[in-house]
C-alpha cells in the first residue's frame, strides 16, 4: 500500500471508530448504515461533492458550511454529522470514501456479517445475488452481504473478494492464463 493511501486509511479508521462507538452507544447503527448508503450514493452521483471534499482551494469555513448543509438535508444521524463537521474543521474530508468503507465493515462485523465485493461482466439479478450470498455463507460461515459492481472487460464470469480471499472465475483471467501458458510453450 502506498504511503498516502495508508495515511488516509489510518485517518479514516480513527474517525470511523469514534463515530461507530458513539452510534453504538446511542443505538443508531441501523440508521447510520442507511445514512452511509445515501452518502456513498451522493459521492458517486455528484462531482461537485467529490470536488468539495478533495479541493484544497475551498476554505475550511466554506467546506464546513457545505458539509453541514448536506448532512442536515440528508438527515444524517447526529454522530455522523458531528464527525463530518470535525473532519471539515481538521481538513480531513478527503478520507470520506475510506470512512464510509470502514464504517460499513465495522457495522457488518457487529451484525456478524461479511461483505463480499463482487465484480461481474453484467449486472447480477436479484436471484443471482441471493444464490451467490447463500453459497458464500456456506463457505465462510457468516451472513454475506454482496457489494456488486460491473466491469464489462471481464467478458464473463465473476471476481469475488471475501475478506482476504479472492476467487477469479472471469473469462479475462482465463484468457490471460492461457496466453501465459502459450508463451511458456513457444
Amino acid at each position: 500500500m502506498s504511503e498516502p493511501a495508508s495515511i488516509s486509511t489510518g485517518i479514516a479508521e480513527r474517525y470511523a471508530t469514534a463515530i461507530f462507538e458513539l452510534a453504538q452507544e446511542s443505538k443508531s447503527l441501523p440508521k447510520l448504515e442507511s445514512n452511509l448508503t445515501d452518502l456513498a450514493n451522493a459521492l458517486d452521483d455528484s462531482a461537485d461533492l467529490r470536488d468539495l471534499i478533495a479541493s484544497p482551494v475551498v476554505s475550511r469555513e466554506d467546506q464546513g458550511k457545505a458539509i453541514a448543509a448536506i448532512a442536515d438535508k440528508m438527515g444524517l444521524v447526529p454522530d455522523l454529522q458531528n464527525g463530518l463537521a470535525l473532519m471539515s474543521r481538521k481538513r480531513r474530508l478527503f478520507v470520506l470514501p475510506q470512512l464510509i468503507n470502514q464504517l460499513r465493515a465495522m457495522i457488518a462485523e457487529a451484525k456478524g456479517e461479511m461483505t463480499a465485493d463482487v465484480v461481474s461482466a453484467t449486472k447480477l439479478s436479484a436471484a443471482q445475488s441471493k444464490k451467490l450470498a447463500e453459497t458464500l455463507k456456506k463457505t465462510v460461515g457468516k451472513d454475506v452481504k454482496i457489494n456488486a459492481t460491473v466491469d464489462e472487460s471481464l467478458i464473463g464470469g465473476l471476481v469475488v473478494k471475501v475478506g482476504s480471499k479472492m476467487i477469479d472465475t472471469s473469462i479475462r483471467s482465463r484468457l490471460n492464463s492461457l496466453q501465459n501458458a502459450m508463451k511458456e510453450v513457444g
